[in-house]
C-alpha cells in the first residue's frame, strides 16, 4: 500500500493513508536500533578529553605595526565540562597559545579604513536555508538577504590589512542586511469586449472579442494570455459567388530623381545604334522660343539659397490579393480601375547647419563678491545653410547657452545696492491722538512722545568704486535706483520720537509786605517810597525765568526808610525806686535791620529813633494781676482804602483780683483789648509785566570774530543743523502795570526790579534743502502692440529730498519727478514670413508614367513649390534666422497640384461671398464658372458633382453679457488716498474707509453660446457696485475727572482721578484698557500728595473772665472756671484767615475750651501760665523726664509762699515721648505733561514723617532729628505710545492668475511697516485684496479624430489617414465642451497641441484586405499602476501599459495572424491595487468565480494561484450531490446556510436538515407580541421570506470541516456544571441539620470581639 501524502486545500494538513503500516513501523524500529548500537561502538573508541582555548588577548609589543604578539589560554577539558590534566589530552593536537599580531597605534587611524563593497543581489531566505526550496505562497514580497564584502584596507594603495586594525577604531560594518524580493507579477488583462459583428454577411466568418493588458508581467510573472477570442459565425448562405479577390496597394517607395534628359537621350541613341549628329543652328524664332523656355524654367526654380528643392517621383506596387492572404495575378482584379502607381514628390534633404560660432560675451560683466549670486550666461549660434525638405531631418536648436563668469584682470566689481534713508521728519504728536482727543482741533503746544517719518530709497552702494560715477563727490547724494535692486530688510520708515515738554514756571505764595523803603537806599531823595512783597521761583521753567510771572509787587508809601530798629525782646520789668512792686520800666533789646530784615550795623539806624523803655507794672500782693499782652493778630486787610482799613488786635486777661481797699483795682474789660491800624497803604499795586522774547536777530554790534566759520555743507542729512553760527540778540517789551487797571507810566513802578529788555542769543545756521540727483530714466516699455501698431509710452525719473530747509535756507525744488515721451521707433520691430507665388505644377516625367493606363502627357497630379523669405514688419528683407526666432510657423513651401486634362471639368476659383443684407436672417452666396470646353460637357453641367454656387447664412452677431464669479473685495479709489510727509503711508493718515467699489467680471457669449471678447458686448469687462468699508472707531473714554481731595489732611496721602468708558471700539479701532468685573473700562491715575500739617490750625480766643463757683464777695477768689472759643482756621502766610470745618484740624491738637483752677486770693502768689513742656530726650525712656515752668507775676504776702514753679513728669513712649521716622509712599503712576500723549514722564513719591504711634506729623519733626533721607523721590518713566499699525501702500496689481478663462484674479497686497504698540489701532486682517480679471476666451489648437484609413479607390493596402488642426474656445473651467471657432482667433498662439510643437496631420496606415488577419490599433494607456507590496509598505515603482490585439476575418487564416503586442512605460503617482477571488452563489451544483481588483474592476490574472474557489461540486471526493449541499474550498461537503449536516457512521454527509430559526422582533415589527419558532427556507432572499423582519440566528453545531464547533463544547461543559450545582443544592436542602454544640461562657464573652476590625483590607 505504501505511505502516501495528499494536500488538502490552501491550508490543509497532510493526511496519511495506511495499509500494511505495521510492517513499515517494525522495519523503522529495527533500523534505528542498529544505528544507535553502531554509534555507541564508535564513541567508545574516541577519547572523552579535548583541548579548549580561550580568546586571544591584547596585542603587546614595543613597536607599532606587525611586530607584536598575543597569547591565549589552552586547557584540557572533559566532555562533561570539567577541566582535567593536560596529559589526558592528545599532545599532538594541542593548539598554539601564542601568535604574531599587528600592534595598533592611534596614528594608524589615518592609514587604514573600512572598504565597503556593493550589496549583492537579494537572495531569498528560504533559498539559503532550505537549499533552494521557495515557499509556495508569496504574500506581498519574499524576505531576502543581501550580502557584501567588508575589509580593512590601507588607504594609500587599498591593500588588505587585518580586520583587527580597523576594529580597534571602529566596529566592523555589517556584512548583510534584510531586503525584499517582490512577488512575481502575472500579466493582468481586462474583461473581453462584446463580440463584434460577423466578418461576413454570408458564408462562414468570424466574430472577435478583445481585451487589453492592464498590468505587464513583472519579476518573472506569467506571460499575458491571448487578447483575442474568435468565434465562427454563419449569417446565411451566399446567393452568388463570394468576393475572392481584392486590389491591394503597397507603400510608396522612397522619392528618387528621374534620369536626366541627356542621359536618357544617350541611352536612347545607344539603343538605336549610335548618336545622331547635332543639328545646325535653328532659325531665330526657334532660338527665341528656346530662350523663353529657359527663362521660364529659371523662374520656376526656387530662388532662396536655404532650400534645395528637387522634385522627384515615387512609385508603388499594386497587386491582387486572395481572401486567404496569398497574392495572385493582377489579371484577376482587372475589372477595377487601377490606382496611380507613380506620383511627384520632394526629394528628402536633411537640415544643414554651419559650425558653431564663437561664444558671445558673458551677460555678467563684473565680479560679484557674493558667491551665491547668479552666474552670467553666454550663448553661441549657428546658421542654417539649408533647411530640411520633404521627409528630411528637421533642424536642431540654433542657439545654446551656458553659465559663465567674467574673465580678465580689468573686470570691475559688480554694482551692489543698499538702502538709504532721508533725514527724519519733525516729530509729530498729532498722529498719536485718539479720535475723541480734544487736542485734535488745537495742536499747538503738543509735546511728549510722537512719530517721525523718513523715506527709504535704494542707491548703488559702491558707486564711488566705479568709473562712471567717479565724478560724484558726495556719496550721500547718490542717485536713486529701482527699489527692486536692493535686497535685505528695509530700514524702518518711522520711529518713536520725543518732544521735550516745557516745564511750567511754578512760584511760591506771596510773602508779607515789607517796610516802606526808598527805591535806592544809596540815593535817599524825596518822601515817597515803596512797600514790596516778593515770591520766589519754586520750579525753574524751560527757557529760563523770563517765562515766569512777575515776582515783585510794589505799593507806594510815605516816609520811607532803608534801616530801622527791630525789637528782639523786652527785659524784665524793674519797679521804680527800687521798690519790690509797683510801676516800673522794661528795657527793649533791639537790632538794626535793613528793608529785607537782615541785621546791619547799628550806625545805619542812627537816623531812626531808638525805642524808648516801656512802662510796666509789677503787681503788689493786693493788686490786680493782669496777664501779658498776646501777639498782634494778622492784619485783616492787605491794603487800605477809604472804606476799608486793616486792623490788628491783641488781648490780655485778669489773673487775680485786687484785695478790695488798698489794692490796685482791675481795669474794665475794654482795657483788656487793644486795636491798631495796619497795611495802611492804598490798594494800588504795581508790577512790571514782560512780553515774549522776540526772534534772534543779528547783533550789529557783535564782532565778526564771533561768527562760526564751519562750512554750511557740514550739516548732512542726519545732522540737526541747529548748531550756533553767530551771536545775536533778542528783545522783549516791558511795561508797568497796575493790578486790575492796566498799563501805567513806568515811573509808577520801582526801577530796581525792572526786568531787562535785551539779551544775547545764538543764531542757528541756515540749512539748505538737499536733494539727490535725478535717477536714470526708467526703461521704456514695448511701444508696439501685437498687431504691430506703434503705441506712445512715457518714461520717468525722480529725486528724493534728503534734507528739508530750515532757518531761512534755500528752498527745495518744486519738481521732484519728471516725465517724458519715449522715443517711438519709426517701424515696430518684428518679423514675418513672406510667401511668394506658387511655381508651375511639376508632373512626373512622361517617360516614367507613359506606361500607366489613362495617363496623359500634359495633365495629371503634380507638385508645386514656392519661395519663402523673411521680412520686417515694414517689408524690408531680413535675415531668415530672425523669423525663426520671432515669427510664427513657417508657411509650407510645397503643395499638391492638379493639371486638368481635356476630359476634366475646369472651373474658376470661388468668388468672394456677397455682402449680407441682414444679420442672422439673411444669406450670402459665392459663385464659380465653368471654363473652356467644360461648358459644353454634360458631366460638368451636373451641379451635384460640380456646384457652381454656394449659399450660407450670414454670420449672426448677437451677443449676450452676463456676470460671472463672486464680487471682489471692496476697493477704495486711488485718488482718495492722502499721503503724509515724504510718502510715508500710515494707517490713520490714509483714507482706509468710506465708499469704495467692488467688481464682478462680465462674460460675453455669442449666439452659439461661445465665449467671445467682452468688447463685443460693449463692456469693459466689469460691473461695479458701490460699497462701504466701515471706518474704525476708537474706544471712547470720558474726560479726566477732577482730582480727589488728598486722602490725608496731614502728611502724605494719595489723590485719584479717573476716566470711564463711554463707547467701546469697533471696526478695528483703538482697544480699550482692561475691563473690570462689570465689563466697564476704567482708567485711574493715582499720585501721592502731601498735606501741610499746619495748613489748618486751631485758633483759640482769649480766656473768659473767671467764674468762681464759691464766690466770696469780699475776697473775689477761690475755685473757678474759664472758657474760650476754639475754631479751626485756614492758615496762610499772613496768619489764620478763615474758619473751616473742625474735622480738617487734628482733634488731638485741639486746645481746651474750658479750664478749671483756683483764682488766687489777695496776697496769694500769682503765677504765669505754664510754659510748654520741654521735649523728652531720645530715645524715650521712663528714666527720663520732661518739665515745664512758670514764674511769679505777683509776689505773695507775708506768711504766704508761691507754689512750685516747675513741674516734671516721666517720659513715656507714645504718651508724651515719641520717636520719629520717615515713611516713603508708593510710586505714583507715570505722570505726563498736560500736553503730552505718551513718552517720558515722571514717577514721584513722598516722604512722610511718622510718629512712633503711627500718626503722620509735620516733616519738621524728622528734619530736626537730621534723619537720613536715602530715597530717590523722582524717577523717569515711559508711557507707551499708542502707535497705530502702520501699513505700506498697496502694491501694484499682480498679473492675472490665469491668462484666460473665468477664474482669473488679480491680487495686490500691503505689508506691515510697523506693528501697533500700546493701545494703538491694531493691524487690519485684510492685507490682500483681489478683483477679477477681464474674462478672455481660452483658445487652443486641438486635433480632430483621425479619419479612417483611406486607400483611394481600392479596397485595401497602404494608405493614409488624416486629422485636422482646429481652433477651439473654452472658458478655462474644464467643465463643458469646447466650441470650434475660426482659425484666425488662434493666430496669435504657438502652433502646438498640448505643448507638443510637432504637428502631425497625416500618417500612413494599413487597411486590411478582406479575409486578412491584422493587428488592431494601440489601446489607450492604462491608468498608472504602482507595483507594490501593500503589507510591507514597499513600492517598486509605477508603470502603465498599452496593447494591440489581433483581429481575424477568415477562419482558415487564423494560423497566419501576427503576434499580439504590448508595451509599457514608467509613470508617477501610481495606485496600489490588490486582487482577490470572487464567487457567486451556488446555482445547483455550480457557481461562477472571477478575479476582482480592489477598485472593483473584474480582471484576469493577479489573484493567487493557490486554491481558487471551485466552479462546480466535483472537487470533493465523493462529489457533493445531496440536496442543499456544496463542496467547500477545503474539499469537504457542507450544507447551505440554514441547514445543518447530519453525518453517517463513516463520517460522510448523510443529508442536510433545516435549522430552527430563532426570530428576534425589531422595532419595525408590529407583531412583537407573537413569538414563533419555525423553519423558513434560508435560501430565499430576505425580501420574499414572509414574516422575517428581525434578525435570524442559525444554530449550526458543525463547522465547514464537519467537526463540532467550539461553542458546542462550551455549552456542554456549562450544562454539566449547572447540573452538578443543582444536585449539590438538592443534597444540601434535604440533609438533616446537626445540633449545635454548647459553647463556654468565656467564648460568649469574646464573641463580640470577633467582629472587631483587624486591619485586614478584606474586612
Amino acid at each position: 500500500m505504501g505511505l502516501g501524502w495528499r494536500w488538502r486545500g490552501a491550508g490543509g494538513t497532510p493526511s496519511i493513508r495506511t495499509g500494511g503500516s505495521t510492517f513499515l513501523w517494525v522495519t523503522v524500529l529495527l533500523f534505528c536500533g542498529t544505528w544507535r548500537a553502531n554509534t555507541q561502538m564508535v564513541e567508545d573508541t574516541k577519547s572523552v578529553y579535548f583541548w579548549e582555548t580561550g580568546p586571544w588577548g591584547r596585542c603587546m609589543g614595543s613597536d607599532c605595526g606587525p611586530g607584536g604578539s598575543q597569547s591565549r589560554a589552552v586547557w584540557c577539558a572533559h566532555v562533561d565540562g570539567w577541566t582535567t590534566l593536560h596529559t589526558n589530552c592528545d599532545q599532538s593536537q594541542r593548539p598554539s597559545n601564542q601568535q604574531n599580531c599587528f600592534r595598533v597605534c592611534d596614528w594608524h587611524k589615518d592609514l587604514y579604513d573600512w572598504k565597503l563593497g556593493a550589496w549583492n543581489q537579494c537572495v531569498s531566505v528560504s533559498t539559503r536555508t532550505f537549499g533552494g526550496m521557495r515557499p509556495y505562497v508569496c504574500n506581498g514580497g519574499e524576505e531576502g538577504i543581501q550580502t557584501r564584502e567588508v575589509g580593512c584596507v590601507l588607504k594609500s594603495d587599498e591593500s588588505l590589512g587585518d580586520d583587527t586594525i580597523c576594529e580597534y577604531f571602529e566596529p566592523k560594518p555589517r556584512l548583510e542586511q534584510a531586503c525584499l524580493i517582490p512577488c512575481p507579477q502575472d500579466c493582468v488583462v481586462s474583461e473581453f469586449t462584446p463580440w463584434t459583428s460577423c466578418s461576413k454577411t454570408c458564408g462562414t466568418g468570424l466574430k472577435n472579442r478583445v481585451r487589453s493588458v492592464l498590468v505587464p508581467p513583472l519579476f518573472g510573472g506569467s506571460a499575458c494570455p491571448n487578447l483575442t477570442e474568435f468565434h465562427t459565425c454563419k449569417p446565411g448562405p451566399c446567393k452568388g459567388p463570394e468576393g475572392v479577390y481584392s486590389l491591394r496597394v503597397g507603400s510608396w517607395m522612397p522619392c528618387s530623381l528621374p534620369i536626366s534628359r541627356p542621359v536618357r537621350q544617350a541611352k536612347h541613341r545607344k539603343g538605336k545604334g549610335g548618336a545622331r549628329e547635332r543639328p545646325g543652328v535653328k532659325d531665330p524664332d526657334t532660338r527665341e522660343l528656346i530662350q523663353k523656355k529657359r527663362t521660364r524654367n529659371r523662374l520656376n526654380r526656387q530662388e532662396s539659397p536655404f532650400w534645395d528643392i528637387q522634385v522627384g517621383y515615387q512609385s508603388r506596387t499594386v497587386s491582387c490579393a486572395h481572401r486567404n492572404g496569398s497574392t495572385v495575378g493582377l489579371s484577376l482584379c482587372l475589372p477595377w480601375d487601377l490606382p496611380l502607381t507613380v506620383q511627384s514628390c520632394i526629394l528628402a534633404k536633411d537640415c544643414k547647419l554651419s559650425e558653431w560660432a564663437d561664444w558671445g560675451p558673458c551677460s555678467k560683466a563684473c565680479l560679484d563678491p557674493d558667491p551665491e549670486s547668479p552666474r552670467g550666461q553666454r550663448s553661441r549660434t549657428r546658421r542654417v545653410h539649408q533647411f530640411s525638405v520633404g521627409e528630411g531631418e528637421d533642424c536642431p536648436p540654433l542657439e545654446e547657452t551656458e553659465p559663465c563668469d567674467p574673465q580678465g584682470d580689468g573686470v570691475l566689481p559688480c554694482a551692489t545696492y543698499t538702502w538709504r534713508t532721508t533725514e527724519w521728519s519733525d516729530c509729530r504728536v498729532d498722529s498719536l491722538l485718539s479720535q475723541q482727543d480734544r487736542r485734535r482741533s488745537n495742536q499747538t503746544g503738543l509735546c511728549g512722545g510722537g512719530l517721525q517719518n523718513r523715506e527709504v530709497y535704494c542707491v548703488q552702494a559702491n558707486a564711488e568704486l566705479l568709473t562712471y560715477l567717479n565724478n560724484l563727490k558726495d556719496k550721500d547724494a547718490s542717485r536713486p535706483v529701482d527699489s527692486k535692486l536692493c535686497g535685505g530688510p528695509v530700514p524702518n520708515t518711522s520711529q518713536l520720537c520725543h518732544i521735550l515738554c516745557p516745564i511750567e514756571c511754578e512760584v511760591s505764595p506771596w510773602g508779607a509786605w515789607g517796610p516802606c523803603t526808598y527805591e535806592n537806599c544809596a540815593v535817599q531823595e524825596g518822601k515817597k517810597g515803596f512797600k514790596l512783597r516778593k515770591r520766589e521761583i519754586s520750579n525753574e521753567p524751560t527757557g529760563g525765568p523770563g517765562n515766569c510771572p512777575h515776582l515783585v509787587e510794589a505799593v507806594p508809601c510815605d516816609e520811607p526808610s532803608c534801616w530801622d530798629w527791630r525789637l528782639v525782646r523786652l527785659d524784665e520789668c524793674i519797679p521804680d525806686g527800687e521798690l519790690p512792686c509797683g510801676p516800673g520800666t522794661q528795657i527793649p533789646q533791639v537790632q538794626c535791620v535793613n528793608s529785607t530784615g537782615d541785621m546791619v550795623d547799628k550806625e545805619l539806624c542812627g537816623g531812626a529813633s531808638t525805642p524808648e523803655p516801656i512802662a510796666c507794672d509789677v503787681p503788689c500782693p493786693k493788686n490786680c494781676v493782669l496777664s501779658d499782652w498776646t501777639s498782634w493778630s494778622s492784619c485783616s486787610q492787605t491794603c487800605s482804602s477809604k472804606t476799608i482799613e486793616g486792623k490788628q488786635l491783641r488781648t490780655r486777661s485778669i489773673l487775680a483780683y485786687n484785695a478790695g481797699e488798698g489794692g490796685g483795682v482791675c481795669p474794665n474789660s475794654s482795657s483788656l483789648q487793644e486795636v491798631r491800624n495796619c497795611n495802611e497803604h492804598a490798594c494800588t499795586v504795581y508790577h512790571w509785566q514782560t512780553g515774549p522774547w522776540g526772534p534772534c536777530t543779528e547783533d550789529p554790534s557783535s564782532s565778526a570774530l564771533n561768527t562760526t566759520t564751519g562750512p554750511r555743507s557740514a550739516a548732512g542729512p542726519n545732522s540737526s543743523g541747529q548748531g550756533p553760527c553767530s551771536r545775536g540778540m533778542q528783545t522783549r517789551k516791558v511795561i508797568c502795570v497796575r493790578v486790575n487797571v492796566g498799563q501805567v507810566p513806568p515811573k509808577k513802578c520801582p526801577e530796581s526790579p525792572r526786568p531787562g529788555t535785551v539779551r544775547p542769543c545764538r543764531m542757528p545756521c541756515k540749512r539748505d534743502c538737499i536733494v539727490t540727483p535725478f535717477s536714470d530714466w526708467s526703461q521704456c516699455s514695448p511701444t508696439c502692440d501685437a498687431a504691430g501698431n506703434i503705441q506712445k509710452t512715457k518714461q520717468s525719473r525722480n529725486r528724493v529730498i534728503l534734507q528739508l530747509p530750515a532757518n531761512g535756507g534755500q528752498d527745495c525744488p518744486e519738481v521732484l519727478e519728471e516725465e517724458k515721451d519715449c522715443e517711438a521707433p519709426k517701424v515696430c520691430p518684428g518679423y514675418r514670413w513672406k510667401s511668394h507665388k506658387w511655381r508651375r505644377c511639376q508632373l512626373v516625367p512622361w517617360n516614367i508614367r507613359e506606361d500607366s493606363p489613362g495617363a496623359q502627357e500634359t495633365c495629371g497630379p503634380g507638385l508645386q513649390t514656392r519661395a519663402v523669405s523673411c521680412r520686417q514688419l515694414d517689408g524690408v528683407q531680413a535675415d531668415i534666422g530672425e523669423c525663426l526666432k520671432f515669427a510664427n510657423t513657417m508657411p509650407s513651401i510645397t503643395q499638391r497640384c492638379q493639371l486638368p486634362c481635356q476630359d476634366d471639368c475646369q472651373l474658376t476659383n470661388w468668388s468672394k461671398f456677397s455682402s449680407c443684407t441682414a444679420d442672422c436672417v439673411g444669406v450670402r452666396t459665392r459663385k464659380r464658372l465653368l471654363v473652356g470646353r467644360s461648358k459644353k460637357k454634360d458631366k460638368c453641367k451636373n451641379t451635384q458633382m460640380y456646384p457652381l454656387s454656394e449659399t450660407q447664412y450670414c454670420p449672426c452677431d448677437k451677443y449676450n453679457a452676463q456676470p460671472v464669479g463672486n464680487w471682489s473685495d471692496c476697493i477704495l479709489a486711488v485718488g482718495d488716498r492722502v499721503e503724509s510727509l515724504l510718502g510715508m503711508k500710515v494707517q490713520g493718515n490714509i483714507k482706509e474707509c468710506g465708499q469704495g467699489y467692488r467688481y464682478q467680471a462680465m462674460v460675453c457669449y455669442d449666439q452659439d453660446n461661445r465665449l467671445v471678447e467682452t468688447s463685443r458686448c460693449n463692456s469693459h469687462g466689469y460691473i461695479e457696485e458701490a460699497c462701504i468699508i466701515p471706518c474704525p472707531s476708537d474706544c471712547k473714554l470720558s474726560e479726566w475727572s477732577n482730582w480727589s481731595r488728598c486722602s490725608k489732611s496731614c502728611g502724605s496721602g494719595v489723590k485719584v482721578r479717573s476716566k470711564w468708558l463711554r463707547e467701546k471700539p469697533y471696526n478695528g479701532g483703538r482697544p480699550c484698557p482692561k475691563l473690570d468685573h462689570i465689563n466697564q473700562a476704567q482708567v485711574y491715575e493715582v499720585v501721592p500728595c502731601i498735606s501741610d500739617c499746619s495748613q489748618y490750625v486751631w485758633v483759640a480766643e482769649p480766656w473768659s473772665v473767671w467764674k468762681v463757683s464759691n464766690l466770696d464777695l469780699k475776697e473775689n477768689c477761690g475755685e473757678g472756671v474759664q472758657t474760650r472759643k476754639v475754631r479751626c482756621m485756614l492758615n496762610t502766610i499772613d496768619g489764620p484767615s478763615e474758619s473751616v470745618e473742625d474735622y480738617l484740624c487734628d482733634p488731638e491738637d485741639m486746645p481746651l475750651g474750658t479750664r478749671g483752677s483756683r483764682l488766687p486770693c489777695p496776697e496769694d502768689c500769682v503765677l504765669s501760665d505754664w510754659s510748654s513742656w520741654n521735649r523728652c530726650s531720645l530715645p524715650c525712656s521712663y528714666n527720663n523726664s520732661r518739665k515745664r515752668t512758670a514764674y511769679a507775676i505777683r509776689s505773695p504776702g507775708e506768711g504766704r509762699q508761691c507754689p512750685d514753679t516747675t513741674e516734671k513728669e516721666p517720659c513715656s513712649l507714645n504718651l508724651n515721648c515719641f520717636h520719629y521716622f520717615y515713611n516713603i509712599t508708593d510710586w505714583s503712576t507715570c505722570q505726563l505733561s498736560a500736553n503730552a500723549v505718551c513718552g517720558n514722564g515722571i514717577k514721584t513719591r513722598m516722604l512722610d514723617c511718622v510718629r512712633s504711634d503711627g500718626k503722620s506729623v509735620d516733616l519738621k519733626f524728622c528734619k530736626e532729628l537730621s534723619l537720613e533721607r536715602k530715597w530717590q523721590m523722582n524717577i523717569s518713566c515711559v508711557v507707551e505710545c499708542p502707535v497705530n499699525c502702520q501699513l505700506s501702500d498697496w502694491s501694484a496689481w499682480s498679473e492675472c492668475s490665469h491668462t484666460c478663462g473665468l477664474d482669473g484674479r488679480m491680487w495686490r497686497s500691503r505689508g506691515v511697516v510697523q506693528g501697533s504698540q500700546g493701545d494703538g489701532r491694531p493691524c487690519p486682517s485684510q492685507l490682500e485684496q483681489w478683483k477679477p480679471c477681464p474674462v478672455r476666451p481660452c483658445y487652443r489648437w486641438q486635433y480632430s479624430p483621425w479619419s479612417e484609413c483611406r486607400v483611394e479607390e481600392v479596397v485595401c493596402g497602404a494608405g493614409l489617414r488624416y486629422r485636422n488642426l482646429t481652433c477651439f474656445v473654452s472658458d478655462g473651467s474644464g467643465e463643458g465642451e469646447a466650441s470650434m471657432v475660426e482659425e484666425e482667433l488662434c493666430g496669435g498662439l504657438e502652433l502646438a497641441v498640448n505643448r507638443d510643437k510637432l504637428i502631425i496631420l497625416k500618417e500612413t496606415c494599413v487597411l486590411p484586405c478582406p479575409g486578412e488577419c491584422y493587428l488592431m490599433e494601440w489601446s489607450d494607456w492604462s491608468p498608472c499602476l504602482s507595483v507594490c507590496a501593500k503589507g510591507a509598505g514597499v513600492d517598486f515603482g509605477s508603470v502603465q501599459v498599452r496593447s494591440r490585439a489581433v483581429m481575424a476575418q477568415e477562419p482558415e487564416n487564423v494560423q497566419l495572424c501576427p503576434d499580439q503586442d504590448w508595451e509599457s512605460r514608467p509613470c508617477t503617482d501610481g495606485e496600489c491595487f490588490e486582487y482577490k477571488w470572487m464567487s457567486s452563489t451556488w446555482s445547483g451544483s455550480s457557481r461562477v468565480t472571477w478575479c476582482q481588483r480592489s477598485d472593483g474592476l473584474n480582471v484576469t490574472g493577479g489573484c493567487p494561484h493557490i486554491n481558487p474557489p471551485g466552479d462546480d461540486n466535483n472537487s470533493c471526493d465523493p462529489p457533493c450531490q445531496l440536496p442543499m449541499s456544496f463542496c467547500t474550498e477545503a474539499g469537504v461537503c457542507m450544507c447551505e446556510e440554514g441547514y445543518t449536516e447530519v453525518m453517517s457512521s463513516s463520517g460522510q454527509l448523510d443529508h442536510c436538515t433545516p435549522i430552527p430559526i430563532l426570530e428576534i422582533p425589531t422595532a419595525g415589527d408590529k407583531k412583537t407580541d407573537v413569538k414563533t419558532s419555525r423553519a423558513i427556507n434560508p435560501t430565499l432572499p430576505a425580501t420574499i421570506q414572509p414574516g422575517r423582519t428581525g434578525r435570524t440566528w442559525y444554530l449550526q453545531p458543525f463547522g465547514p470541516d464537519g467537526k463540532l464547533k467550539m461553542w458546542v463544547y462550551g455549552v456542554t461543559a456549562g450544562a454539566l456544571v449547572l447540573l452538578m450545582f443543582i444536585v449539590s443544592m438538592i443534597y444540601l436542602a434535604c440533609k438533616k441539620p446537626k445540633k449545635p454544640k454548647r459553647q463556654r461562657q468565656m467564648n460568649n464573652r469574646l464573641k463580640p470581639l470577633t467582629l472587631a476590625y483587624d486591619g485586614d483590607a478584606d474586612m
